[in-house]
């Protein structure tokens, strides 16, 4: 089984591989010219923002040694990605949603230097979960509880292979356990898995990540999606006229970076990887995720662009939960809330 799914993953991400440049992307990355070629394992949501970054280092990375750099890409669910870099595909850097796809990789012993050494705990860059409704807002939701009305059609990716999916399944959880959905006391943990499993059974399509999730609602699927608030800024800029609500309560997003070690020490290409994470958390690369509807975390740049971003009347954290090492068994584990809370709602259609 497992050669199985290391087979059809490593399938699946050949067809999603972007390629800038020439190069197999399981050899040594740099040919007779000089040219370093560097593998970028990324989760879907910032494909836009590294479009713009990846030229800006490589002018930079030129400019300051005379080598070209080109780049190899692949974007799936950050769960998906996760394992597929564990099952074998050779990305030198890992980008993803949440840091627990970060620490699978790093289980497998393919990270082994420190990656929460680099600044801010390795995240480059934050988002919020966020409502996601059509123009007019013609089934009037305004927060958490109104997800639970009768015939509403609701979007939201697998768990199973997206991060953004694990986000949003927390932010229900929370916002209800820390008493911003109606009829859940605070702290009352059996009402807010009821109010998750009256969620979960309005549900209609769970997509493999979040960016097919959104995509998915733009061709007219749904009533409501629930995401990143960087899709929905994505999409509000591509020309797409729906709208999304921000929750009172909402959890913040935070998007690890980890050059994988195993990988550019087989591909020579630690000192370009290296470089180019670093270059994340730039002024110049951190403004480029902001137009793209992040959260940044250099101060500087998120007050500049403070005015796109509205503060939340109650932002809390995967702390909430006491961090992802006990967040993922609590509710992903095979006896964890949201298993066995969408368990029993397939068995209830």
């Amino acid at each position: 089984m497992d050669r199985l799914y290391r087979f059809l993953v490593l399938g699946a991400l050949a067809l999603g591989l972007v390629a800038c440049g020439s190069g197999n992307p399981t050899t040594v990355s740099t040919d007779a010219s000089g040219t370093v070629t560097l593998i970028l394992g990324a989760y879907t949501t910032p494909r836009e923002a590294y479009a713009e970054i990846i030229p800006l280092f490589r002018d930079a990375w030129k400019s300051k040694t005379g080598q070209d750099v080109q780049f190899q890409e692949s974007y799936l669910g950050s769960g998906a990605q996760s394992r597929a870099i564990v099952a074998g595909f050779e990305a030198d850097i890992a980008a993803l949603s949440l840091e627990a796809d970060i620490t699978r990789i790093q289980d497998a012993g393919l990270i082994t230097h420190d990656w929460r050494s680099k600044p801010y705990n390795g995240i480059v860059t934050t988002s919020i979960v966020v409502l996601v409704v059509r123009k007019g807002n013609p089934k009037h939701i305004q927060d958490w509880d109104d997800l639970t009305q009768p015939g509403l059609s609701i979007l939201t990716p697998n768990p199973k292979t997206s991060g953004g999916a694990m986000w949003n399944i927390l932010a229900l959880y929370g916002a209800a356990l820390r008493g911003f959905v109606e009829g859940v006391p605070p702290g009352d943990e059996a009402a807010a898995r009821e109010f998750l499993k009256a969620v979960l059974k309005n549900v209609s399509v769970m997509d493999k990540g979040a960016r097919e999730s959104i995509t998915n609602f733009e061709k007219g699927v749904g009533d409501v999606a629930i995401t990143y608030e960087n899709e929905a800024l994505v999409g509000q800029q591509s020309g797409q006229d729906y709208e999304f609500i921000i929750p009172r309560s909402t959890i913040l997003i935070e998007n690890p970076v980890a050059v994988v070690d195993t990988y550019v020490d087989r591909h020579g290409t630690r000192q370009v990887a290296e470089a180019f994470v670093d270059f994340l958390w730039t002024p110049e690369a951190q403004r480029v995720f902001a137009r793209h509807g992040l959260r940044v975390v250099d101060p500087q740049v998120a007050q500049e662009m403070a005015d796109r971003y509205p503060p939340v009347t109650d932002l809390f954290t995967i702390d909430a939960f006491g961090g992802w090492a006990k967040a993922m068994p609590a509710f992903f584990g095979e006896d964890g809330i949201y298993t066995q809370v969408i368990e029993e709602v397939q068995r209830q259609k």
